[in-house]
């Protein structure tokens, strides 16, 4: 065979071959860049100052802080709340470098090891450690979604959110002034059926141990009753649900449990592309209850901040998210006008957390 018809051959079975191996791509690669063309720009700095009422820091050295605060000025962050401050002397650390370096910009929330919960003398020595925690500098406490998902008491039992033992906890955040931050459960499409009509199926596939079911570890509606039946048993204890306690996909629903619930409130942790995907619904929804919402972003990474300012604060259309197996859809935004922009991003946080520098907003 001659060369030249060698690369007539090639080419040929390029020709062919290749359209036909790209219509077996799966669905895991499909991910098509938009064609449209509308105004719009990306907003890398929050219009007004802002509290990040959920964040996650290990490391609080003052190193480590200085490297925060720089990122932090950059995109007009004026608090960051960790709420991975621990309990004792860990957290005692954490406040000691904060007070060395940036006593206005930073503050913990405490934790609490609810592993092996045994009677009522357990719960009201965790809430004597909780209140020495709070007398050290914690600003509020924050559960973690290990209680009741993973956490286990004496005998071996799932721990309830709402099991009485735990009453002394909540009593003494109410006595102490300082919020709960709560986590429970997780995507409601994590309990149900990973099948084309799932739409969390691309993060299920990629992250399989995610996947949940009604004994494993309990159904997603009895765990998230449990955490309404102890913000209703509790009610001067003050509450914020995190991600929306996982109703941002159902605002009219989230909207009657805030009636009905005066003490919770929310944050936005992790939940924007639910947000950004209904614009005009959820702009209603944040003006008719500015004052229960709170920002707060989770994951500690700067360069996924610039989509909630653009979502919260534009008027764009269609444009991306961050991270695809979380929404394979586009955003658009809320164009909130600022008196709520003002109570989201700090005003509502002020109000609940003691002790922040207010002078860092006026």
């Amino acid at each position: 065979m001659t060369k030249n018809k060698s690369v007539v051959i090639i080419t040929i079975f390029l020709l062919v071959a290749l359209p036909l191996f790209a219509q077996d791509m799966g669905f895991e690669e499909y991910n098509p860049k938009s064609t449209l063309v509308v105004p719009g720009a990306e907003i890398t700095k929050a219009k007004f100052p802002f509290i990040d009422v959920h964040s996650h820091q290990r490391d609080m050295s003052v190193e480590a802080l200085n490297g925060l605060i720089l990122h932090m000025d950059a995109m007009n962050e004026a608090i960051m709340v960790n709420l991975s401050g621990g309990s004792g002397k860990n957290l005692k650390e954490k406040v000691v470098n904060i007070e060395k370096s940036f006593p206005n910009r930073f503050v913990v929330f405490a934790n609490v090891d609810f592993e092996g919960a045994k009677d009522m003398e357990w719960g009201e020595q965790a809430a004597a450690r909780l209140e020495e925690d709070i007398k050290n500098g914690a600003k509020g406490l924050k559960i973690f979604k290990s209680l009741g998902l993973r956490n286990k008491d004496v005998d071996g039992n799932r721990l309830a959110i709402d099991d009485p033992r735990l009453d002394p906890i909540w009593a003494k955040c109410a006595e102490m002034g300082v919020p709960v931050l709560i986590h429970a459960a997780d995507p409601k499409s994590f309990w149900d059926e990973m099948d084309a009509d799932n739409e969390r199926w691309l993060e299920l596939k990629t992250h399989p141990r995610r996947k949940r079911s009604a004994t494993d570890p309990a159904p997603f509606e009895q765990i998230i009753q449990e955490q309404h039946n102890v913000f209703k048993k509790h009610p001067n204890t003050k509450f914020i649900n995190a991600h929306m306690g996982w109703h941002a996909n159902n605002l009219e629903k989230l909207g009657e449990l805030l009636d009905e619930m005066p003490n919770m409130n929310v944050g936005i942790s992790a939940i924007i592309a639910e947000l950004g995907r209904q614009p005009q619904n959820a702009r209603a929804f944040f003006i008719k209850y500015q004052d229960r919402v709170l920002f707060g972003k989770d994951s500690w990474k700067p360069e996924e901040f610039p989509t909630y300012f653009r979502v919260l604060e534009s008027n764009d259309e269609y444009f991306p998210y961050y991270k695809k197996y979380h929404a394979f859809w586009s955003m658009y935004g809320l164009n909130l006008p600022d008196n709520v922009l003002k109570k989201l991003y700090y005003e509502n946080a002020l109000n609940l957390i003691p002790g922040l520098d207010d002078s860092l907003f006026k």
